[in-house]
């Protein structure tokens, strides 16, 4: 006769005679396992306290564990109150939130000094944002399927160049028709959106204008700039809308895979991700990954000192070519896998926080809330995504997802990436994201100053 099993200690009621477990250990496991984020709400509590003594006391300091509490506690807590907010939370509202929330604190000096000091040094000195990308670009694309790898990399040019083309010339044609010029909306709105964000594409582009055209370069990046941030937040919110009509209409999206695979998984990428899902890679594997990450990502440092190739675009090539030629075992690949996830769970709204604060002028942003800036900058966005659209699904690809990476040609820079496949929940389109932002930016910046001094060489 079997003996009859007793239920599970978190199911069995409370007894009179047990007033003691009623919260203790019982209700307090609750308690913990109740999270903002990936914070446990006893955790969150302590933290909050323990940040604004140190504050109170003059402690905050710039160091790896301050940090982390700081940006964990504020990325955290402005991702849950967006996501928490009816119709936004559909349209990527936890990553908008995580990024200009912060920036307008700082504006209106509702961060304590110190704490929005500690944040910029660490953000500025680590350079983490990297970080982050390596393990992302890394992960992702040690997870395609080979097949796929090579016929993305091969396609997605087509959405993107025609997309450029179709969003510069409506986008020119709107802001002329609302009487900016033609001149001014194409130099100074339409290709700022498409140049590759701040420090790769509004930058050079000031500094270049500053020289053709014999003018300040600090009074042209003012002009440039906003318009760059405007179009990140579009791209951002268009982002989080097509992830809605994903989940509406199945069909229109691969869920972050950019295209089908009809040839089936080679047996090298189907072994790692059955490992990586099993849950069976060991934390050695794990750190060997992290370290694989890194050091791809200093290659493409010492590529880009030989070459000139941005870092990062770089660091993508070399990943690719890792995986193509079967250079990273299976076993290792699962522990990409891992990072990965670990990375875009952890760190995303942290990251996207400390962005907000060192990266996102406020003002800048508001400076282009004009209708008919408002205007321009929507069309020549929402055409560069549509055409994608459209040219990603005659071409065989999940229009949606092309969509998406033609959104990161309008992003800011590295920082625009990451929101926008945080608001989409795309994040394994890192490595086609970065073809969009790195090389699309850079082609047009260097298109667009040719074009304007061969302009201004007539005009003289």
């Amino acid at each position: 006769m079997t003996r009859p099993t007793s239920p599970p200690l978190a199911d069995r009621p409370v007894s009179a005679s047990e007033p003691s477990r009623r919260f203790w250990p019982l209700g307090w496991w609750r308690l913990v396992d109740t999270q903002i984020g990936i914070i446990p709400l006893p955790i969150y509590v302590i933290v909050a306290v323990l940040l604004a003594i140190l504050t109170a006391e003059g402690e905050i300091r710039p160091d790896g564990p301050t940090m982390i509490a700081v940006l964990v506690l504020g990325g955290f807590t402005c991702a849950e109150i967006g996501k928490r907010l009816p119709i936004l939370r559909n349209i990527g509202a936890g990553a908008i939130f995580a990024t200009f929330v912060p920036s307008a604190l700082v504006y209106y000096k509702l961060i304590p000094p110190q704490v929005e000091k500690a944040i910029v040094d660490f953000t500025k000195f680590t350079n983490f944002l990297y970080i982050y990308i390596a393990a992302i670009i890394v992960g992702s694309i040690l997870g395609m399927d080979r097949d796929v790898l090579i016929k993305g990399f091969l396609k997605i040019f087509v959405p993107l160049a025609v997309g450029s083309v179709v969003a510069a010339a409506v986008g020119t044609l709107v802001g002329t028709t609302l009487g900016l010029g033609a001149h001014h909306t194409f130099f100074y709105i339409v290709v700022p959106i498409m140049a590759g964000g701040v420090g790769e594409g509004a930058i050079p582009l000031s500094i270049g204008y500053a020289q053709i055209l014999g003018q300040p370069q600090g009074d042209v990046f003012a002009q440039v700039l906003p318009p760059v941030m405007l179009g990140s937040l579009t791209a951002i919110i268009l982002s989080g809308t097509l992830n809605f009509v994903g989940k509406r209409y199945p069909g229109l999206t691969g869920e972050g895979k950019l295209q089908p695979d009809h040839d089936g998984t080679p047996p090298g990428d189907a072994v790692a991700k059955e490992e990586a899902n099993s849950g069976q890679v060991d934390v050695s594997t794990i750190a060997a990954a992290g370290l694989t990450a890194i050091t791809l990502y200093l290659l493409g440092v010492m590529a880009h000192h030989l070459t000139g190739l941005p870092a990062p675009v770089a660091m993508l090539f070399l990943a690719v070519l890792a995986k193509l030629s079967s250079a990273v075992s299976p076993h290792l690949q699962a522990g990409g896998f891992v990072v990965y996830k670990f990375v875009q769970t952890g760190m995303t709204y942290p990251l996207l926080f400390a962005i907000g604060v060192a990266l996102t002028p406020w003002d800048k942003l508001m400076a282009a809330f004009t209708v008919t800036n408002l205007i321009t900058i929507v069309a020549t966005v929402t055409t560069l995504m549509g055409t994608g659209f459209v040219v990603g699904r005659l071409l065989g690809m999940y229009p949606i997802e092309t969509a998406i990476v033609n959104a990161c040609h309008s992003g800011q820079g590295g920082t625009g990436d990451v929101a926008i496949l945080t608001a989409s929940n795309r994040m394994a389109l890192m490595p086609f994201a970065q073809i969009a932002t790195r090389i699309g930016g850079a082609l047009t910046v260097t298109g667009t100053l040719i074009t304007l001094k061969w302009l201004t060489g007539i005009a003289g």
